[in-house]
């Protein structure tokens, strides 16, 4: 049986930040109409949809024999260090979680959220799960964007105020962009392998320089798209300039395996750092 410090690492904290970045930055936008009870509600349903598509992959490649030889965190199911029973009941576990703190927001603001909720569990379900995964066909990093970028920071906003704007969007631009990257670094760093097992993520379509050319272009974009909330207070995103050009650079050096793994958690630094600069530019706007 698994340790509990092997089911924290099955559960990649280094992904995390891709969970607390919309949430902080919507509550920065709401500012004096912001409901924290609200905001630690979504931040719940965050993080353990987070925590939850990532047992769910470890079990699902598991299954599958994906995982078998892998550089990387820790895989529960393909090292057999725990059951693939065990790592499927912590992902639906981490599905109900998110469903129940999920249920409340609904219930304190809008019905229709439930709808949301079940997607987006079905679609963290099906990103590596049943017969036709989509992240083995090149959608993962659009899926990520879609839900840990403009429905995690749409929606954090929208159960805090109960008003949709545009600038709501504008700002999950840059939100998604580097969850797209914590995800696309992940697939540079197992692309050789994934190829052989069959698994085409995006970085296996594009190749080597195409899938490192495509990390950078997130990095940069979400750099301009911070710029697009159109307030001077948005230039404190650059301050992160030095620590995104660091990372572009190692990427573009061409290191691979063991490697990119501190680039992985130095992506998730970046995350972090960005959606508090970016929530403090919101403040003061």
């Amino acid at each position: 049986m698994a340790s509990a410090k092997l089911w924290v690492q099955g559960a990649r904290p280094r992904t995390l930040p891709a969970a607390v970045a919309p949430v902080l930055v919507a509550t920065a936008l709401a500012k004096s109409n912001a409901n924290i009870a609200h905001a630690l509600l979504a931040l719940v349903v965050s993080l353990a949809l987070q925590i939850g598509v990532n047992y769910a992959n470890d079990y699902s490649d598991g299954i599958r024999g994906s995982d078998a030889d892998r550089v990387g965190p820790t895989r529960l199911v393909g090292s057999g260090l725990a059951s693939a029973q065990a790592v499927k009941n912590a992902a639906l576990i981490s599905f109900l979680v998110a469903a129940i703190a999920g249920l409340l927001l609904a219930i304190l603001t809008a019905w229709w959220l439930v709808i949301v909720g079940v997607i987006s569990i079905f679609a963290a379900w099906a990103y590596t799960g049943g017969k036709k995964p989509y992240g083995y066909s090149g959608y993962g990093e659009i899926s990520v964007f879609i839900f840990f970028g403009v429905v995690a920071t749409v929606g954090s906003y929208y159960v805090q105020t109960e008003i949709f704007t545009l600038k709501s969007f504008i700002v999950s631009i840059p939100v998604g962009a580097i969850a797209c990257a914590l995800l696309a670094i992940n697939n540079i760093r197992d692309r050789a392998k994934d190829a052989l097992v069959g698994k085409h993520t995006l970085a296996v379509r594009l190749g080597e320089g195409g899938s490192r050319n495509f990390y950078i272009a997130l990095l940069a974009s979400a750099h301009v798209a911070a710029l697009m909330i159109f307030s001077p207070w948005a230039i404190l995103t650059l301050a992160l300039t030095p620590l995104t050009f660091s990372l572009m650079k190692r990427v573009k050096s061409g290191v691979e395996g063991l490697a990119l793994i501190p680039v992985l958690a130095k992506t998730g630094e970046l995350q972090l750092l960005f959606a508090a600069l970016l929530a403090i530019a919101l403040w003061l706007s």
